[in-house]
């Protein structure tokens, strides 16, 4: 038996249960995890509540979570891509009828799992892979980003925010970003961003045109409720907007300018990403952390026991910044 955090149905985070479930069996193509360390994402709070639009109904008892780092404990007979004592990744547990990750063991296909780069720690690790996935994903499948791009990224403090600066400038692109606050403002400026601007002080626009008066290639939006206006306007001809959130925003669209600039716009989801995709943003991911060019923001680390006061304090605190990490 090993120690869980799931549940009988969804619900709110007392529905969250701390017990004991069986070791998952592994078949051929999987592999068996020891779990040292997982993280807290808004996307795991909604499939607990049963908010999630999910292409295959919950396994029951359903273990939570999507993302963890651990070490290889036993391999499938038709397993080749990893060892017994390897360390390792995924951030695509919990999905698709699968199991999620918070418990002492897990099971993953080989197919979505990574080797772990070897000379960062689990809590920095795990802290950036929901994040880390997210911007690699946007900015090659759906900005197409060069390094000539001029990027601005719209609520650059955010965990998903952050890791678009610095996979941006990873990869030569001049970044823009806003946010609020002082403490914010240093963090994005430590990322390497080259504007920022303090979207409650600060026009934005006037900012941005005096660095780039054509505008600029691509608009990263991470707000609930993107401002088609702004976007649209700071867009240089052929420009692409990236949206990531606002599932149930309805703003108004300036259509007139959107086509005569030949503008274009994709949303990403990152659990709805293709094995090869995953695989193209893990390989990105691992490559970033080696040279030390992606680091997160960590609010809190707490034991796995905690799961359900970790989800509690990340639907009710809005002032909570940065990343719920659990060890095991």
């Amino acid at each position: 038996m090993m120690k869980a955090a799931f549940i009988h149905k969804t619900g709110g985070p007392e529905s969250i249960e701390w017990g004991d479930l069986p070791i998952p069996a592994i078949n051929p193509n999987e592999v068996l995890v020891k779990v040292s360390a997982v993280a807290v994402n808004l996307v795991d709070t909604y499939v607990r509540a049963g908010k999630y639009p999910l292409k295959a109904p919950l396994p029951l008892p359903y273990i939570i979570g999507s993302d963890m780092v651990g070490v290889v404990e036993k391999v499938g007979k038709s397993v080749t891509k990893f060892k017994v004592g390897q360390r390792v990744w995924t951030n695509s547990a919990g999905f698709q009828g699968r199991q999620g990750c918070f418990a002492e063991y897990a099971a993953i296909e080989q197919n979505l799992l990574y080797p772990a780069p070897a000379h960062v720690d689990d809590t920095s690790l795990v802290a950036s892979l929901q994040a880390g996935a997210t911007a690699c994903l946007g900015l090659i499948h759906a900005a197409f980003l060069k390094a000539t791009d001029v990027i601005f990224v719209n609520g650059g403090g955010g965990n998903v925010g952050s890791a678009v600066i610095q996979i941006a400038k990873a990869r030569g692109a001049t970044v823009f970003t806003s946010t609020s606050g002082t403490e914010k403002i240093e963090w994005c400026k430590s990322l390497g961003a080259d504007l920022v601007v303090d979207y409650k002080k600060d026009h934005i626009e006037q900012c941005v045109r005096a660095l780039s008066p054509a505008g600029v290639d691509v608009f990263w939006d991470t707000s609930r409720q993107p401002n088609f206006d702004l976007s649209v306007g700071l867009l240089a001809e052929k420009g692409r907007i990236v949206l990531m959130a606002g599932a149930d925003a309805r703003p108004p669209f300036p259509v007139g300018l959107f086509y005569r600039k030949q503008c274009s716009m994709k949303g990403i989801v990152l659990k709805d990403a293709t094995e090869r995709e995953l695989e193209q943003c893990a390989e990105l991911i691992n490559a970033c952390l080696e040279q030390k060019v992606l680091k997160s923001k960590i609010a809190k680390v707490m034991p796995l026991s905690l799961a359900a006061k970790a989800h509690s304090m990340l639907e009710t605190k809005a002032d909570l910044w940065g990343k719920i990490v659990l060890t095991v």
